[in-house]
């Protein structure tokens, strides 16, 4: 594997250095008028300040409605066509031959567009077509097997247990860092043997790397680079420890693997930070957007208390109802038609899950939580095809738990306030939720 001492910074992260539709968007300031009120073609579902405005939804059904295969050209992005409807989605990306994701899975720069001698760019398994895909994703499957799973339970239950008999009475807390983010990362930390003492380390690398600087997050793209970089040292000393005595756990997996072992720094990067992002910001938006959307919906929560046993139906509608990734991106590599519209070679098109879980076709009432809802595991939140979120049981036994003993010990966990949402298309999370808990008179 290569030194991190031969990694020419200014040159490696160009990828990571350039400039992308987001940092474009956030300059045009928010305030975008309402959907109803733009022409159709205005409609720009990837513009950031949607999702942080949380209005995202009003610009999605109206594309359902009206152009569910919808285009848009921005100069940071090039051609890309937004796909809306759950049939569309699901057969685009159940389609990688001719629709790839060897090319990038963000709105933004296409690898084809980098420099003939291109620097060395940050590329995980999800960014792959098979076989070389199958073949990165084969080395790390055994950590959700369903052996790995049982052994974990126990863990994650004793650990949720923890934070949450941690908790203030009747005060208010930000339950984004006090619960998602600490169990998420504990969990994180116990996936990769990682050692506990350093494990906000995981939360802050796996916020950087969609953060638009100037929102929060960082201030630069130098920033990110200086601490992506300060990420590859640390786990280049955790990959030469594990190369000489391998455990049960991601690092080594990746460290020993066929399909891995020899990869350069930057190749391993991002498969770590691919693990990363989809073991935190995923599972604790997912944990957050259920504790908000119990309380929008309070007829949910009284059912829920009256009969616990509901979680396990709980678990699949709050997934669906949050889409914790809004969508993934895909580059044609044939001209081919999806629905009516002819999608040209290179174009590339957003599948969006945010959408086609909300699509009234499939679930009736979609912008509800049904908890009773029969077919809420139809959802596309871990995608479709080969790229299926292989943590997705992971994600489930996490929210599962998490419920069950929330029940267990709280008479109701109060939100108290509107969350701060996230700066990002991409990430459809939560910065902050004020909450109260009142707990169970003994």
């Amino acid at each position: 594997m290569t030194d991190i001492s031969e990694i020419e910074t200014e040159d490696t992260f160009l990828q990571v250095g350039l400039r992308t539709p987001e940092m474009e968007m956030a300059e045009t300031g928010g305030g975008v008028p309402a959907a109803a009120d733009l022409a159709l073609e205005d409609l720009n579902p990837a513009n950031p300040h949607l999702f942080r405005e949380h209005r995202a939804h009003e610009v999605f059904a109206r594309l359902r409605e009206e152009d569910p295969i919808h285009f848009n050209e921005i100069e940071t992005a090039g051609r890309y066509w937004n796909i809306t409807k759950y049939e569309d989605v699901r057969a685009v990306d159940g389609d990688w031959k001719n629709f790839s994701s060897d090319d990038g899975i963000t709105l933004g720069i296409k690898l084809a567009d980098l420099p003939e001698e291109p620097p060395q760019p940050i590329v995980s398994f999800i960014a792959m077509d098979p076989p070389e895909q199958t073949a990165h994703r084969k080395t790390v499957r055994g950590i959700s097997a369903p052996s790995s799973l049982k052994n974990l339970d126990d863990q994650i239950r004793e650990r949720t247990i923890k934070v949450l008999d941690s908790l203030p009475e009747n005060e208010e807390f930000d339950w984004v860092d006090t619960v998602s983010v600490e169990l998420t990362t504990i969990l994180l930390a116990t996936l990769f043997d990682f050692p506990f003492e350093d494990r906000r380390k995981l939360t802050r690398w796996s916020d950087i790397v969609f953060a638009v600087p100037g929102e929060g997050v960082i201030d630069s793209q130098e920033q990110r680079r200086d601490e992506l970089l300060e990420c590859v040292a640390y786990f280049q000393r955790l990959w030469d420890e594990r190369r000489e005595n391998p455990g049960f756990d991601l690092v080594s997996m990746l460290a020993n693997g066929e399909a891995t072992k020899d990869l350069p720094v930057l190749a391993h990067l991002g498969n770590l930070l691919l693990l990363i992002v989809g073991g935190n910001d995923t599972t604790r938006n997912t944990m957050t957007g259920s504790i908000y959307g119990m309380n929008k919906f309070p007829e949910q929560y009284d059912k829920l208390i009256a009969d616990p046993s509901l979680v396990e139906k709980m678990v699949p509608e709050i997934i669906r109802w949050q889409t914790p990734l809004s969508y993934m991106r895909r580059t044609a590599t044939n001209d081919v038609m999806v629905g009516d519209k002819q999608i040209l070679k290179d174009d590339q098109l957003l599948m969006w899950y945010i959408s086609a879980n909300r699509d009234e076709d499939v679930f009736p009432n979609a912008h509800a939580i049904d908890i009773e809802r029969e077919n809420a595991d139809r959802h596309l939140s871990f995608g479709y095809g080969v790229h299926f979120c292989m943590g997705s049981r992971l994600a489930e036994l996490q929210l599962r738990i998490l419920w069950e003993e929330i029940l267990n010990r709280f008479e109701r966990v109060e939100v108290v306030g509107e969350p701060e949402r996230t700066y990002s298309s991409f990430v459809n999370g939560y910065v902050s939720l004020p909450v109260k808990v009142h707990r169970k008179k003994s």
